[in-house]
């Protein structure tokens, strides 16, 4: 990460690291069942999609979900209902499925037109003495489709690493004040 904000928040700014924006961005496009885990239809659906390839039995392994066919079979008749960490376990692994099966469509989207422009507002200084506030305005920047391809596939490793390096990539084409947006309040784009 760029190192201008040494000490961030020294002097009352708030903000969040630019890669982690960049990622609740992301993570924003991601659209799926809006029923409850805890609801009898949440799960329902939950097991439906899951259930329907052999992606979903393994985003369940993962999950920790270990539970015998029969059990399964129960669930889907719905004859039985998991037990509440069950159900916690089998949201992880629907959403798990959800974030792999989506990535294809979002860099698609992200990347149509050469691009996607994004809009970064910068920290929060409201609680800032005006005499250490930086001058720092909302900027625009168009987003290469490489780049687009890369923070998705952080997104969905999880790569922090990766998605800081592809931030200061990013921020470096803001000119000389880059490092000012280290941190920023928000990220946002319409894609």
């Amino acid at each position: 990460m760029a190192g201008r904000w040494m000490k961030f928040g020294w002097y009352n700014a708030q903000g969040i690291p630019g890669r982690d924006a960049l990622g609740y961005g992301i993570e924003r496009m991601l659209t799926g069942i809006s029923s409850p885990a805890d609801t009898e239809r949440g799960i329902a659906a939950r097991l439906r999609y899951l259930t329907a390839s052999d992606a979903g039995y393994e985003a369940m392994e993962r999950a920790g979900i270990n539970v015998t066919p029969r059990t399964l079979y129960a669930w889907l008749a719905e004859e039985r209902s998991p037990s509440t960490a069950n159900r916690a376990k089998l949201d992880d692994a629907y959403w798990d499925l959800r974030r792999h099966n989506v990535a294809a469509d979002l860099k698609r989207r992200l990347m149509s037109g050469g691009g996607t422009r994004i809009e970064i507002d910068p920290v929060n200084q409201s609680r800032v003495e005006i005499r250490h506030r930086r001058d720092l305005q909302v900027r625009h920047i168009n987003i290469r489709p490489r780049i687009w391809d890369a923070a998705v596939d952080a997104w969905l490793a999880d790569d922090e690493a990766t998605m800081d390096a592809i931030w200061d990539d990013l921020i470096h084409d803001l000119g000389t004040d880059y490092d000012s947006y280290s941190y920023v309040s928000s990220v946002g784009w319409s894609a």
